[in-house]
């Protein structure tokens, strides 16, 4: 069984009508379409026909990029047409996954799409390596700096504020000003735990 999908995105002029023209040339038994845009993970007439497609059956498209339009969706909505035991055939671009051809198109696309996670990963290392030798400080940038840290102790030590009050105060959350409080106490208590390991000596 032959399943067609028709897309237009949403908002477009363009007219769905030659789709399903090519479709129901191509043979299909079956149509789904609908209005969507190709990036939009939510494509509910796809899932359907995905949802509906059966061992030995086809998913016909009439061009590519009505079924994705990024390397990575694509490679996905093929590993599920895949996994149902299907195949997939795009009538422009002559891509046919039943064939041995179409097949290794697929596994080609598979290599280009692994090739480019491979060259964002190299790149975002080598930019990670190249802010650390030029002495950047690397991660999300503190909410609080160290002399407002110092002022939140000072003013809870001399019960000037409340957390929630200097939450408020600093426009931080009430749990940052409770871990600057936390951290603080930690610090005093292994400052003391070593003063006296010092004065039993």
């Amino acid at each position: 069984m032959e399943i067609g999908y028709a897309r237009v995105s949403r908002g477009d002029s363009q007219d769905i009508d030659p789709q399903l023209r090519a479709l129901r040339d191509a043979g299909c038994d079956a149509i789904y379409s609908e209005e969507a845009s190709g990036g939009q993970a939510d494509r509910r007439e796809l899932a359907r026909a995905i949802g509906a497609l059966e061992a030995g059956d086809v998913l016909v498209v009439w061009k590519l990029d009505r079924l994705s339009r990024s390397l990575r969706d694509l490679l996905f909505t093929l590993e599920a047409i895949t996994a149902a035991g299907a195949g997939f055939r795009s009538l422009t671009e002559a891509i046919d996954t039943t064939t041995a051809p179409g097949r290794l198109m697929t596994q080609m696309l598979g290599a280009f799409a692994e090739f480019e996670r491979a060259m964002i990963r190299e790149r975002t290392m080598n930019g990670l390596a190249h802010a650390r030798s030029a002495g950047r400080r690397l991660g999300r940038r503190p909410s609080l700096t160290g002399p407002q840290r110092a002022e939140i102790i000072a003013k809870v030590e001399s019960g000037q504020g409340s957390p929630a009050q200097l939450a408020s105060l600093f426009r931080v959350s009430r749990s940052t000003v409770q871990r600057v409080l936390r951290d603080y106490r930690a610090r005093q208590e292994t400052a003391d735990a070593v003063l006296l390991s010092m004065q039993a000596s």
